[in-house]
């Protein structure tokens, strides 16, 4: 048994030091690490635990306080509109007297003024500086009847306004009074508030007012509306995964444990090292003495050559760093790609894109690119970042910085380049952002979106370039070309509204130029869209345009969306003139100049367009809805016109074949102009049934593509023709209907038209008893 443990002990003390060492070294390591992330772990939890109940009372308080200021507020407006000597000076309409009592009664109030229900007076000034946002909510309360607080004025000049109508003994609206006080002295709360953690915003619309704490938490808020007036205050907690299912005093015991093994391995661990650099103070056995203990005297030590040294064992290669990036399958959708910046979008995915798009280019033999921005807040970091794929990849890059959509593909052709990337969230919310991408004249969709994203998954990237990078901007060419094709023959009044999107910068520029006199609505670019969402072709979009335009006596009004590729159009009579009809009279304007030109419309547009094609001498073709898959039936048919009913527009005649909604304004304004008539007599001339907007139904991610392939299966229309081009199109003698996956959100999109409302309830009901009967849980808008 002693001769046993002898041996025993002989094979220990023979493991090699170094190869000992190394051994503890990494479970101290370990042990170490998971303890401190255990504790870690634990102290987060803990704290996300306090921080999520502190900043739901905190949240409420807030609103609790705001929403008395407010309703006092209130009951001062409400005493004020049932002031017998204000009411008297209204009725004597005496506005002046009236103005001066309402600064007498209400001192706090700024910029006071009393206006006759019509607002002459309001639009009759400069309207820039009156603000936009003040004359809407004027003609809100002169049109409702009802007062209204809301937040007014521009960039951080922030006033709350209210409106209050003085009504006559009829119940018409005699006045319309209107006070504005310091926004800072309703929201001081808010700013004021102790904050445990986590993150606080106060919200009008979609514009922060007030962000405080974790910016990166914005993303996960929990919000409440406030009373009386539109704003949220929203919050978020951090946070917090718990990787091991025992309670809190359970982690620390583990945590704790942890740290001892670790210290306990420590001591050992310092021991063999100290005996690895011979300052061991423990007395270790030797092998010279282990060979005596078995009665083996050793053989004497072999003299070492005169000057020779020990020779160091190699050191082992460094392995060179590599951290992963998360790149979501979801983003690269059928036209372009999209996410959210902060969740599916970031940086390092942004840069990652761009390696991908500058590896395609050196396949393709491209060396120079493109690449511009729209107005979003995000807009920046994002591409930059793809700037910096590109050229790690070996491209050179052109950045013109911001600038809508339809100059990034402009300038593609002015640089003589032929390639670009717009980095834009078109018409999404402000949290959203993406890439549009052109390379050698071909808009990337479908198989060539999905090719980028297989090429990060497998980091099949060029990454050893250097490419160049250069500024310029293209805006003064981009106004000058449109101009040098455009030229109005009489003087149109045109109201411009941009919804806040990049086109607010220089779409009045190019309609001035060619002859416009143009009055510009929410033209600052705002990233976080203050107003209303930048997507002309929603009606609830259109409402402010439709009553300046009403008020002003123009001629038109014109609606762009975020990144201004599409257009909308309202009429003086305050009639929305959807896209397809608008294609109906670019139709006959082009085949006047291209008799039998190729004409291309996606599915969602009216059955009446094809006979307008036809009865011009154009030749009709319905294609999927998809600007990048409209371009590229452009270029196969080499059609001269295009449009979606989403308000894309595509002109090769005199143009570059791509969707401009700026260049389609200009175009659409020349039209009108020398006709010589009003736009409503223009449009009035053109067939229009019964017909519905798009109408969307939410679904989860990937749900609406399942569904779609169960309704083409299952879903009878007799007596209808129909098309599976996209979707599921069913025409009948007197109208059709849509039913279609959208390709950039998780939707189900349907459209409606008609000859009457007739034929268009019954199609609808026809599409409802078919799609219910696929699911019955759906909730139709219809």
């Amino acid at each position: 048994m002693a001769k046993r443990k002898k041996n025993e002990e002989r094979e220990l003390m023979q493991l090699p030091p170094r190869v000992n060492a190394a051994v503890l070294g990494a479970f101290v390591l370990l042990a170490l690490l998971g303890g401190l992330g255990i504790l870690w772990q634990t102290w987060q939890v803990s704290r996300a635990q306090s921080v999520g109940p502190r900043l739901e009372s905190l949240r409420q308080d807030l609103v609790t306080n705001i929403d008395a200021k407010v309703e006092a507020f209130r009951q001062r407006l409400q005493t004020l509109a049932v002031d017998a000597e204000l009411v008297s000076d209204i009725q004597a309409r005496d506005f002046e007297a009236a103005t001066a009592r309402v600064s007498q009664t209400w001192p706090e109030l700024k910029d006071v003024g009393v206006f006759d229900p019509s607002l002459d007076a309001a639009f009759s000034s400069d309207l820039a500086r009156v603000g936009f946002s003040k004359l809407a909510l004027l003609t809100s309360v002169s049109h409702d009847g009802e007062a209204r607080l809301d937040v007014v004025g521009r960039g951080d000049t922030l006033d709350l306004g209210m409106a209050v109508p003085i009504k006559d003994e009829a119940g018409d609206v005699a006045a319309v009074v209107y006070g504005a006080m310091t926004l800072a002295d309703l929201i001081q709360p808010v700013s004021d508030a102790s904050l445990p953690g986590g993150y606080l915003e106060l919200r009008s619309g979609q514009r922060a007012l007030i962000q405080r704490g974790d910016d990166s938490l914005r993303f996960a808020t929990k919000s409440t509306d406030l009373t009386g007036i539109p704003l949220s205050l929203a919050t978020a907690a951090p946070g917090y995964v718990a990787t091991l299912p025992y309670s809190t005093g359970t982690q620390i015991a583990f945590g704790l444990g942890a740290l001892f093994f670790a210290a306990v391995l420590g001591m050992k661990l310092r021991k063999v090292i100290a005996q690895l650099s011979g300052k061991s103070t423990v007395v270790e056995p030797t092998m010279a003495d282990a060979l005596r203990a078995e009665g083996i005297e050793p053989a004497p030590k072999a003299e070492r050559a005169a000057g020779s040294k020990p020779v160091a064992p190699a050191a082992p290669p460094v392995a060179r760093a590599s951290v992963g990036v998360h790149v979501e399958r979801s983003i690269f959708r059928a036209y372009d790609i999209r996410g959210v910046v902060g969740k599916t979008l970031n940086e390092d995915v942004a840069r990652l894109i761009g390696q991908a798009i500058g590896t395609v280019m050196g396949e393709r033999g491209l060396r120079e690119i493109v690449v511009g921005r729209d107005g979003r807040l995000s807009g920046p970091e994002m591409a930059n970042a793809l700037i910096e794929g590109l050229r790690l990849a070996g491209r050179d890059v052109i950045d013109i910085g911001m600038a809508p959509t339809p100059v990034v593909y402009f300038a593609g052709y002015q640089l003589q380049a032929g390639s670009c990337v717009a980095v834009t969230g078109s018409h999404n919310p402000p949290d959203y952002n993406g890439f549009k991408i052109v390379l050698d004249g071909e808009t990337l969709a479908t198989e060539a979106i999905d090719d980028l994203y297989f090429r990060i998954a497998d980091r099949l990237l060029d990454d050893n370039g250097n490419g160049g990078l250069q500024s310029m901007d293209v805006s003064a060419d981009y106004v000058r070309r449109i101009a040098d094709d455009v030229l109005l023959e009489r003087k149109l009044k045109v109201v411009v509204d941009a919804g806040n999107g990049v086109a607010g910068g220089i779409a009045p520029q190019v309609l001035e130029a060619i002859g416009a006199e143009v009055v510009p609505l929410y033209c600052e670019v705002d990233g976080q869209f203050p107003n209303h969402h930048p997507d002309p072709s929603d009606p609830h979009n259109l409402t402010d345009l439709i009553q300046f335009v009403q008020q002003l006596g123009a001629d038109i009004g014109l609606a762009f969306d975020g990144d201004g590729d599409r257009l909308g159009v309202v009429t003086r009579a305050g009639e929305i003139i959807f896209a397809d009809r608008v294609l109906m009279l670019f139709a006959r304007d082009v085949l006047s100049r291209a008799p039998g030109a190729t004409i291309i419309y996606d599915v969602k547009c009216t059955g009446h367009l094809a006979g307008q094609i036809l009865r011009n001498g154009g030749s009709p073709i319905m294609w999927k809805t998809g600007h990048s898959l409209i371009k590229a039936k452009m270029r196969e048919t080499e059609a001269e016109l295009a449009g979606e009913m989403s308000g894309h527009f595509f002109f090769r005649e005199r143009w570059y074949g791509f969707d401009d909604g700026i260049y389609s304004a200009a175009r659409l304004l020349e039209i009108i102009a020398a006709d010589g008539r009003e736009a409503e007599e223009i449009f009035e001339e053109l067939p229009k049934g019964a017909s519905t907007p798009e109408l969307k139904v939410e679904m989860k991610e990937g749900a609406h593509y399942a569904y779609i392939e169960k309704f083409v299966a299952q879903a009878q229309f007799d007596g209808a023709r129909i098309s599976n081009i996209d979707g599921v199109r069913a025409d009948w003698h007197d109208g059709w209907g849509l039913v279609r996956c959208s390709n950039t959100t998780p939707s189900l999109v349907l459209r409606f038209d008609a000859d009457d409302e007739d034929a268009l309830k019954r199609i609808q009901n026809v599409f409802r008893e078919q799609m219910l009967a696929v699911d019955s849980t759906l909730v139709l808008p219809f």
